[in-house]
């Protein structure tokens, strides 16, 4: 473990960019072998879905506390309403004679690493025989990858609640690394965790719930989702899985058997994956990392499983409300017209303000609490906090502030951070919202330097970085433990998104910032905390010059 620890720690370290030194990139874009954004199995069948178009119910704001949407069935409509709504083409853009895609789940230089696979039994509608698909999001289709027996997806789903259904989710490393090089390890993870956010949202959206089963190895994920043989820069490398089943469940495991794993491996694969690029740029220390965060098999690592005797408890539990209410957004808002319209802001104005109330409301829904989406996905507490540069947000004091996303990290926090900060609650914060400012004064050159020197994080009503706890949590759980500080990342970034479009502005997350120099403005030493991605929020300014195309044909 040692050794693969290292070799976590040498790919951050060497992937940094600095004020004087950028992380190794290709160094310009070879347009000629821009990976296709879309995988395809060549040869499988493949299943057209339903396009459910948005209605006004379920609304936003209620959709993301459990028990405030009666579940509804598992069948064809629900499964293609849950992959529509997460993992599918929002919006094509045109300028002149180019046209790309834009999908729910937010993407890194919009390159789409991500790739989902559904792993079912019989859904009414669907099919009639378990099976595993690969979720196409040009077709909104499913590709049949393989069938399998009614005995084994019995044995595989024993300990899990009934009408659960499977998504795993891989990354191809290239698709980021043909425009970013060598930190495209680290975008691949924000990515999954964007989407792993929006499967929950969206399933929320269907009174569903899903958990993160992570006690599972990445070789045994590969086994069920059929990516276990692939070789090469294009190969998939899997992330993670998901239950996803009815709220009024509880999912009492995160462990799947290995014997019914293991006979993936002599099912009969279906179709061969497309290739994406005539030609490719090898990046070693891509694949070592990726080596080196291989996950083996665990058993209830984090300490959250629950006995039978406990279900009632633990089911209660997940109801809670949060402890402070601030004034809800408008109660009209539409959930999946919000999922489905979010967008990646290009350039913000500069002049834009929000409300304190809207603010504090904003950072609430990122907070990981009991019975809240998307964070009920995660089995291990928050690891995740912010350095947030505040801008224009009505009566709140410009500054640098932090947001300590579990209270009972505060004071490691506090002690690791510069000892002059003032740790000061600002006036109508609530009680409950670890915020805290730390200097007062105009951040905007400040977020502008530590975010590349990109306007658009100085321009905004605010700014932030995502702060890690690092060292530890490695320490703790080992090398493997390292994609999932970004997935957390990614899941704050896609509350952060919705939550802007639910305001009436827009976001848009940032990969490229100083790391260091980022630490330095903090006082954070050595590896305790690390920064792994920033985000700004604020008012749009639209490119006049794009048009905006349906997602599929028949919109």
């Amino acid at each position: 473990m040692s050794g693969a620890l290292d070799v976590v720690v040498y790919y951050h370290q060497a992937t940094k960019h600095d004020f004087y030194a950028y992380a190794r990139g290709p160094g310009y874009l070879d347009w000629d072998t821009q990976p296709d954004p879309f995988r395809r199995y060549l040869g499988a069948p493949l299943v057209k879905l339903q396009k459910v178009k948005p209605e006004e119910h379920p609304l936003y704001e209620p959709s993301f506390l459990v028990g405030n949407n009666p579940p509804v069935p598992l069948n064809f409509k629900s499964v293609s309403q849950l992959l529509f709504n997460s993992l599918a083409i929002s919006a094509w853009k045109r300028v002149g004679d180019v046209t790309w895609s834009l999908r729910v789940n937010p993407s890194s230089g919009n390159l789409h690493p991500t790739e989902g696979y559904v792993i079912c039994g019989p859904v009414e509608g669907l099919s009639d025989t378990p099976m595993v698909c690969h979720y196409a999001p040009k077709e909104h289709a499913l590709e049949l990858r393989a069938l399998f027996s009614p005995e084994t997806w019995r044995a595989l789903t024993a300990r899990l609640p009934p009408n659960t259904l499977l998504i795993g989710l891989t990354s191809i490393h290239w698709r980021e690394a043909w425009k970013y090089g060598e930190r495209a390890f680290r975008y691949c993870q924000h990515d999954a965790g964007h989407a792993m956010a929006a499967l929950s949202i969206a399933a929320a959206g269907l009174g569903w719930q899903a958990t993160l089963l992570d006690d599972l190895g990445t070789g045994e994920l590969s086994y069920l989702i059929g990516v276990f043989d692939q070789r090469g820069p294009e190969a998939e490398r899997p992330d993670c899985l998901l239950a996803v089943y009815p709220q009024d469940q509880t999912c009492l495991t995160q462990e799947l058997p290995p014997d019914a794993l293991t006979t993936f491996t002599t099912l009969s694969w279906k179709g061969n994956p497309n290739q994406l690029s005539p030609d490719h740029v090898d990046w070693p220390i891509i694949d070592d990392v990726a080596e080196a965060t291989n996950k083996p098999r665990t058993y209830g690592i984090y300490d959250t499983s629950v006995s039978d005797g406990d279900v009632e408890t633990n089911r209660k539990l997940s109801l809670v409300r949060p402890i402070h209410e601030l004034p809800a957004l408008p109660t009209s808002i539409s959930l999946r017209k919000i999922i489905r319209q979010r967008r990646s802001a290009v350039d913000l104005d500069g002049h834009t303000t929000i409300s304190r109330d809207i603010f504090y409301k904003i950072l609430e829904k990122t907070l990981a609490r009991p019975g809240r989406f998307p964070f009920n996905v995660l089995p291990w507490e928050p690891t995740i906090h912010l350095a947030l540069f505040v801008h224009r947000v009505e009566d709140l004091e410009p500054g640098l502030y932090t947001l300590v996303r579990d209270p009972a990290k505060k004071e490691v926090l506090q002690s690791a951070m510069k000892a002059e900060f003032a740790w000061e609650k600002s006036e109508g914060c609530p009680a409950d919202l670890g915020l805290y400012r730390l200097v007062a004064g105009d951040a905007r050159r400040l977020a502008k330097q530590s975010s590349c020197n990109q306007d658009i994080a100085a321009d905004g009503c605010f700014s932030l970085g995502m702060i890690a706890d690092f060292d530890e949590q490695l320490k703790r759980f080992g090398p493997w433990f390292y994609p999932r500080l970004f997935w957390e990342s990614g899941m704050v970034g896609q509350v952060l998104y919705l939550e802007a479009e639910a305001a009436g502005i827009r976001g848009t997350g940032i990969g490229c910032f100083f790391d260091d120099p980022v630490h330095s403005v903090l006082g954070l030493r050595a590896m305790q905390y690390q920064s792994l991605y920033h985000f700004t929020m604020g008012g749009p300014i639209e490119d006049a010059r794009l048009t905006t195309l349906p997602a599929y044909p028949a919109d």
